[in-house]
């Protein structure tokens, strides 16, 4: 039989374990946490105690759920190595960051290439020595909207450096990316997947502005996987060399392409350039003010084609160049 004090125990022990118990999902990650200018990374991160930083937010953020911002801010660079969403449309979402801004990067996760990420209105902003705006090296699937990245100036130094290991696919929409680069090095956009990988893209409604170097680079040097690309809706001007250049040397993955309803404009060298495996589909699209420097509107080198797909405005550049001809119309 058991007597009253060794019940009494028992019944301390129940209870302890029972507390014990219910600890754990109070502990566990939330998917959706907060960041304010006026939080503390101690905190869990909730709405009531939101956290200072997104890199303080992450680890409390469950992988597929969200970060957003209480109010105006400059909450810090990020490494991102699993699936979520920072989201900060209604107010100031700031990144200031020496270095990379944003790294997405789940290479070391139990699942690499599996992340799907979305960035969604923040002020991604360039501090002594910055390095990247946006840096994709591994994960599915990258999503950039309504965002602005800038002044990431130093040597090599890109807005959005899209460089999986393995195929991916980088969406970027409804986004500003301006002042990056400098001197001959670095630009607006690099698109260079490594290895075999296979990088899709869509660029949409956005623009790309007075950077250096090149305003979109599309490069599969080392790579044998190739790039889909469609830019539309798109701007692209002011750089400090070329517009579009796109490179594919022979014996690497081929690089084809869809330019649409887009301005390519006022670019020192070329304004569209392609060279090598490379294939252009432009339609709907201005090309002008380039090469006032050197270069030309229309530059195909060593194989490359660039199409002319009806109502193209290729004119007013130092030398314009030409499309492959016939034009051929849109259906």
């Amino acid at each position: 039989m058991i007597g009253t004090r060794n019940r009494a125990l028992l019944v301390a022990l129940a209870t302890a374990g029972m507390t014990l118990g219910y600890a754990t999902p109070a502990a566990a990650q939330a998917t959706r946490t907060w960041v304010s200018g006026t939080g503390d990374d101690v905190n869990p991160c909730s709405r009531t105690a939101p956290c200072k930083t997104f890199a303080g937010a992450i680890s409390k953020t469950a992988a597929g759920g969200e970060i957003n911002c209480l109010d105006p801010g400059g909450f810090g660079a990020v490494t991102i190595t699993k699936s979520m969403t920072i989201s900060c449309p209604y107010t100031e979402g700031g990144a200031l960051a020496g270095g990379n801004g944003i790294t997405v990067n789940d290479s070391l996760s139990g699942t690499p290439g599996t992340a799907v990420v979305v960035i969604r209105g923040l002020d991604i902003f360039g501090v002594s020595p910055p390095s990247n705006g946006v840096r994709f090296v591994s994960g599915a699937a990258l999503h950039i909207e309504d965002s602005v990245i800038r002044r990431f100036n130093a040597a090599n130094s890109f807005g959005v450096s899209f460089a999986p290991s393995a195929s991916a696919h980088l969406y970027i929409t409804n986004t500003t990316i301006t002042s990056n680069g400098s001197g001959a090095t670095g630009g607006g956009i690099l698109i260079k997947p490594t290895g075999s990988a296979v990088g899709r893209v869509v660029i949409q409604n956005t623009r790309i502005q007075t950077n250096a170097s090149n305003g979109l680079s599309i490069d599969t040097t080392g790579n044998t996987g190739g790039v889909t690309i469609t830019v539309e809706d798109t701007q692209i001007s002011g750089t400090t060399g070329n517009g579009i250049l796109a490179l594919a040397p022979v014996g690497n993955g081929a690089i084809n392409m869809m330019l649409n309803g887009s301005i390519v404009a006022n670019n020192s060298a070329i304004g569209v350039g392609g060279n090598g495996l490379v294939t252009m589909r432009v339609g709907d699209t201005t090309i002008t003010g380039n090469s006032f420097t050197a270069g030309s509107g229309v530059v195909m080198s060593n194989g490359a084609q660039i199409l002319s797909y009806f109502n193209n405005r290729l004119d007013g550049n130092t030398n314009n160049g030409a499309f492959i001809a016939p034009t051929i119309p849109l259906k």
